[in-house]
């Protein structure tokens, strides 16, 4: 049996290694989507119940716009060109943040797999999209607070379960 039950991978630097390579940032990050398909099949090999990848974070949306559109776009058709994989390999596909955010294209997309795989039973890949931690904690504690004032919940039953509950 495999010790390892999740592998969360930061999706950082793909933009920077393009410009180092004297190539555009874009460029970084095409190349960033062919690293995510070997370590997909790498995990898949070796196993890994659990694999998420910070993909697109909420401060990515300061980026120039026609970095944020390339991005965007790159995601959309790499989950077109993967769905038959995806599914080949029993991949259920999740995505985690705030997906409304996201271009309707993109959400379409998403939904699209995430409704085509929701049945699969081997590995849970995860995709976070516009998403940041405190932007995390802050819902859940925004979600908690609604349901104490609605008596929904009480703080006598306050514990780490109650915060898990209310995380992505």
């Amino acid at each position: 049996m495999n010790p390892i039950k999740h592998v969360a991978i930061i999706m950082d630097g793909n933009g920077r290694w393009g410009l180092k390579h004297n190539k555009s940032r874009n460029y970084g990050h095409t190349k960033g989507v062919e690293v995510i398909q070997k370590i997909v099949k790498y995990s898949i090999k070796k196993k890994i119940p659990t694999l998420t990848f910070y993909t697109f974070s909420t401060e990515n949306w300061n980026r120039p716009k026609s970095e944020v559109d390339t991005l965007m776009s790159l995601l959309v058709q790499t989950l077109k060109d993967e769905f038959e994989d995806i599914f080949k390999n029993n991949i259920k596909l999740n995505a985690i943040g705030e997906l409304d955010t996201l271009p309707d294209e993109v959400r379409d997309e998403l939904d699209s797999i995430i409704q085509g795989t929701k049945d699969n039973t081997g590995m849970i890949l995860t995709l976070a999209l516009s998403y940041g931690g405190k932007q995390e904690i802050f819902k859940a504690v925004k979600e908690i607070s609604e349901k104490v004032k609605n008596d929904i919940i009480c703080l006598d039953n306050f514990d780490d379960s109650l915060i898990n509950d209310h995380l992505y």
